[in-house]
């Protein structure tokens, strides 16, 4: 009896000891279970070092499911907290998708450049090489918006990611900014090196520190992680501002080395590439879970356009494989994960030397080849037609690539480049999901409350601009010029307006639309001006930037009757009555006009009567 006992309280506490590996975590479906396996004693600075001449991989199968996980050196297991720097532990995350006994079998090596090895037999076997476990997963418990209940977002092969266990898409309502979200003094070993004394235009200033985001402490809630002694209070509270205000995505740069921020790096040293540092990665990590927590994807921007050829020369060599190899087995494991190739990628007038469409490819490929999980692949643009064209099209049907990470410069052209690229990668077989995460111009992008009150332009053009094209999502990037930028934001509430606006139209999408089944189509309307998506003989949406404007939308020839809403894009609210209450498919009609206040911008919402 004693026994059986012992076993239901190790289960109840999500804990398996077994030997060498210590399995922990809430055993259940979409959960993090972490294996803590024990190895040889050594250290971040070891002369054998651990990050690329060892190689732990953990295959885990359940039924026909079978991932191989990738492992990672962790010192002591916890130096989040400990800060430490050695020790005899090392670690693999994995998210069981399926309730029941997952069995696992490790496979642990030693050999010179092993950890960028693709050859299963290469090098020697060390700890606990052939061990072998299992342990049983049973439902999750969590509710929306946690993406535990919700499942991994995931990229299909349509306009849209998809989340794995509900009959639902993602729409992606982001911040875009700071981009060096992850410069946050609380992390060890993160500060701002010196290249430049005075501040230059889109850089960081040299001479301040590190964020500190002490606006949101108190936006901390108590029983929200920290680490030692209480740090990450700011940055905890930062990511619980966002999510009640809607959004559920953090844009961040993992490496600025030589970058406009010059602040963020996952290694020991900014001039280290082979060694990470175990504690500052954990400490990630606790924000990163948080983020999951709250329902937010992490946007993972792996390097910039200055920096695109500091690692193997711009090649997908042993710096450049052993950085993505740290990042997947760290952080792949996220249920809502971009990677993102690398910002405004190739050669502009202002970056003579970049990346080739070659270097592109193989970054991208190697990124799937190595991640067990169906993470998102992008590649960020640069700001204009002709170079999104040149380093865009040749990518176009590259199954390695699920879309790129717009940026456009003249807001007037969202709608348009966003259809374009929607368009053509469906033609070329390998459908894009196309996000707008990055608005110009540099200097002003979305400017604070302060400045830009109401926001009109940019809920026209960037935020309604860029949905009604059928973009995947949006994120928001704050211009340089302004207080709380692109690299100096302390407060998110600076933008308290517009992250009300962008929450406006994410519920409208997501309440009454079925928005993956509708389709960009503004040759329905006569309204030059206005955005349609439309399920022929279904529903159609209609956005106006002037609701006086008449506007008539061809409904086609069914005789159906169609009742026409309208839906308030700066207020939000319920869907309410117009001048014409509903209308018979019969050509293009009269939609008539809104309720109030005619002269602003209105959504007019025309669905056919069950």
């Amino acid at each position: 009896m004693k026994k059986i006992l012992l076993i239901l309280l190790i289960l109840t506490c999500g804990n398996l000891l077994a030997g060498p590996v210590d399995v922990q975590g809430e055993l259940k479906k979409w959960h993090k279970v972490s294996l803590v396996i024990t190895g040889p004693e050594t250290s971040e600075f070891a002369k054998e070092n651990p990050f690329l001449n060892y190689r732990l991989t953990v295959s885990f199968t359940n039924g026909g499911k079978t991932y191989a996980v990738p492992g990672f050196y962790c010192a002591d297991g916890h130096a989040a907290k400990s800060s430490a720097e050695e020790g005899n532990l090392w670690m693999v995350r994995f998210r069981p998708d399926k309730t029941g006994t997952w069995d696992y079998v490790i496979s642990f090596r030693k050999g010179k450049d092993i950890a960028v090895s693709n050859d299963p037999n290469t090098g020697e076997a060390v700890g606990a090489d052939g061990v072998k476990g299992s342990f049983v997963i049973a439902d999750s418990d969590k509710q929306a918006p946690d993406l535990r209940f919700s499942g991994r977002v995931e990229y299909v092969g349509e306009r849209y990611l998809k989340f794995a266990e509900r009959d639902s898409f993602f729409l992606k309502n982001g911040a875009d900014s700071p981009e060096n979200f992850l410069a946050y003094a609380d992390f060890d070993q993160t500060y701002r090196y010196e290249t430049n004394k005075q501040q230059r235009k889109g850089e960081a200033n040299p001479q301040a520190s590190c964020h500190r985001y002490e606006a949101h402490t108190g936006d901390w809630n108590p029983g929200d992680p920290t680490w030692k002694n209480g740090k990450g209070k700011s940055i905890i509270g930062a990511v619980n501002y966002l999510a009640s205000k809607g959004i559920n995505s953090m844009y961040m740069l993992t490496m600025n080395i030589q970058g406009d921020g010059k602040d963020v790096w996952p290694w020991t040293d900014h001039n280290e590439r082979y060694r990470f540092d175990c504690s500052k990665l954990d400490q990630w990590e606790i924000v990163f879970d948080h983020l999951e927590k709250k329902g937010m994807m992490l946007h993972l921007v792996t390097q910039e356009t200055e920096n695109e050829c500091l690692l193997d020369i711009g090649y997908t060599g042993i710096q450049r494989k052993l950085y993505y190899q740290e990042l997947v087995a760290r952080f792949g494991h996220h249920l809502a994960v971009t990677f993102n190739l690398g910002e405004e990628n190739g050669v502009a007038n202002w970056t003579p030397i970049g990346q080739t469409d070659q270097q592109r490819k193989d970054m991208a490929a190697y990124l799937k080849q190595i991640n067990p999980w169906p993470s998102f692949i992008v590649l960020h643009t640069h700001a204009d037609d002709s170079l999104q064209n040149k380093y865009l099209t040749p990518l176009l049907g590259f199954p390695h690539l699920d879309g790129p990470s717009m940026q456009i410069h003249d807001i007037k052209n969202i709608h348009r480049r966003i259809s374009h690229f929607i368009q053509v990668s469906a033609k070329s077989g390998n459908q894009w999901v196309v996000n707008m995460d990055e608005i110009g111009s540099a200097n002003k992008g979305v400017m604070p409350d302060s400045f830009d009150a109401k926001h009109d332009t940019i809920r026209h053009y960037a935020l309604w601009g860029s949905l009604m094209a059928g973009a995947g999502g949006a994120e928001w990037y704050f211009g340089y010029k302004y207080p709380h930028n692109d690299l100096a934001c302390e407060d998110f509430r600076s933008r308290d307006q517009w992250w009300n606006q962008t929450r406006i139209a994410a519920d409208f999408f997501t309440t009454f639309l079925p928005f993956s089944e509708m389709i960009p189509d503004d040759r329905l309307t006569d309204n030059s001006e206005a955005y349609c998506l439309a399920k022929k003989d279904h529903i159609y949406a209609v956005y106006l930037p002037d609701g006086n404007v008449p506007t008539r939308v061809d409904l086609g020839n069914s005789g159906k009757t169609f009742s026409v809403r309208w839906y308030d894009p700066r207020n939000g609210g319920n869907l309410e009555k117009g001048t014409i209450p509903s209308v018979k498919a019969d050509g293009k009609v009269n939609v008539g006009l809104p309720p109030a206040e005619p002269g602003n911008d209105w959504t007019v919402l025309i669905q056919a009567v069950k």
